[in-house]
């Protein structure tokens, strides 16, 4: 099959995939009394991040580790900088105290353990089991917490719990989500397969490759879910699906491919110097903003698609002219603008805190 009808008939089955599997385990999570934020940090997002698990575990049995981690790491970029940034375009998001609480230190943490875990430049398997009994820790604690506290809300409110899933359902939403995962494996397949000889053809790197193109086309479903959750104003599951994602991302996608990589998994040189430190860069230029208002305005998600743009300009110029100063580049178009950018709206609400406190009305 020729590279570009290999990429064009994956990337559907990778997005169809996804939607079946979404579907069905959402119907499935809704019965069990899970809440809506939970919901989309678990199980969408997990649906969603099946394309970045087939992908991954599909380059790490063909023995292709910069498309493995690059494809994780850039995912985890894109659904900071792209899905959140390009669903507040449509919709103000808002962002809630369970998310700035718990999931995006955590988010934080996660991503501060892979560096640590990739310094010596290779992912072992007892990397990778450390990462998915994380994973799994993480998921059993987030549903149970939400059930527990969804049951004790149902019970203030006197609201009844939700009507069981009948037997003829539970086998449609089973088939569901094999059919979607089917779609997911044979679409990851092509998917890794004309990514790898487009790399070749253009004479650009797996690294990139997996870090750009893969990375955006399997983080599409984030995209389109969170995209149709901000028009519908359900905005904390737009960003509960990407912060959900990441943390499924590192945990998972990339712990699953470790264990199944025969000889382990190597980690370059450019994603340990630049493109590891960005992923938690972003993490944390994104807190200020999740923290302070509590929401994603507009304009902070034109400033989040802008810099996801100044990124992969980045990753091109270093890939196709060797550009030593690109990450001087990077910082000095991204990181100072933004840091400005962060700093000025934290003065405004210094400024509006003090207005409140010296206005006696607002006091009482």
């Amino acid at each position: 099959m020729p590279a570009f009808l290999a990429f064009a008939l994956g990337l559907p089955l990778l997005v169809g995939g996804a939607e079946f599997l979404v579907r069905g385990a959402s119907a499935v999570a809704r019965a069990a009394g899970i809440s809506a934020l939970v919901v989309g940090l678990t199980v969408v997002a997990y649906g969603t991040s099946a394309p970045e698990l087939a992908v991954s575990l599909g380059a790490a049995l063909a023995q292709q580790p910069d498309i493995a981690v690059g494809n994780v790491v850039g995912s985890n970029i894109a659904n900071i900088l792209l899905v959140i940034g390009f669903s507040a375009l449509l919709n103000t998001l808002v962002v809630d105290r369970a998310v700035i609480r718990y999931n995006l230190p955590l988010t934080l943490a996660v991503s501060l353990l892979l560096v640590w875990l990739s310094r010596d430049g290779t992912l072992d398997r007892i990397d990778g089991i450390v990462l998915v009994v994380g994973g799994v820790l993480y998921t059993v604690a987030a549903i149970r917490s939400s059930r527990k506290a969804t049951r004790l809300l149902r019970q203030q409110l006197g609201e009844p719990e939700p009507v069981r899933i009948r037997a003829a359902e539970w086998i449609w939403r089973g088939v569901q989500i094999v059919i979607g995962l089917a779609a997911l494996v044979v679409g990851a397949n092509w998917l890794v397969d004309g990514a790898t000889r487009f790399a070749t053809w253009l004479g650009v790197s797996e690294l990139v490759i997996g870090l750009t193109i893969v990375a955006v086309g399997t983080s599409l479903p984030e995209l389109a879910t969170s995209m149709v959750a901000a028009l519908r104003g359900e905005r904390d599951l737009a960003v509960g699906n990407a912060i959900g994602s990441n943390i499924f991302n590192i945990l998972i996608v990339l712990g699953v491919a470790v264990i199944a990589a025969p000889d382990g998994m190597a980690v370059g040189s450019h994603v340990l110097d630049f493109d590891l430190p960005i992923m938690v860069a972003v993490v944390v230029l994104a807190i200020p903003i999740f923290v302070l208002g509590s929401d994603v305005s507009r304009w902070e998600g034109f400033l989040f698609t802008v810099y996801f743009a100044a990124y992969n300009i980045v990753l091109y110029r270093q890939a196709e002219h060797g550009d030593g100063g690109s990450t001087r580049t990077f910082v000095l178009a991204v990181a100072i603008p933004l840091a400005i950018v962060l700093l000025s709206f934290a003065q405004s609400w210094i400024a509006g805190k003090r207005g409140s406190a010296g206005n006696p009305i607002e006091k009482r």
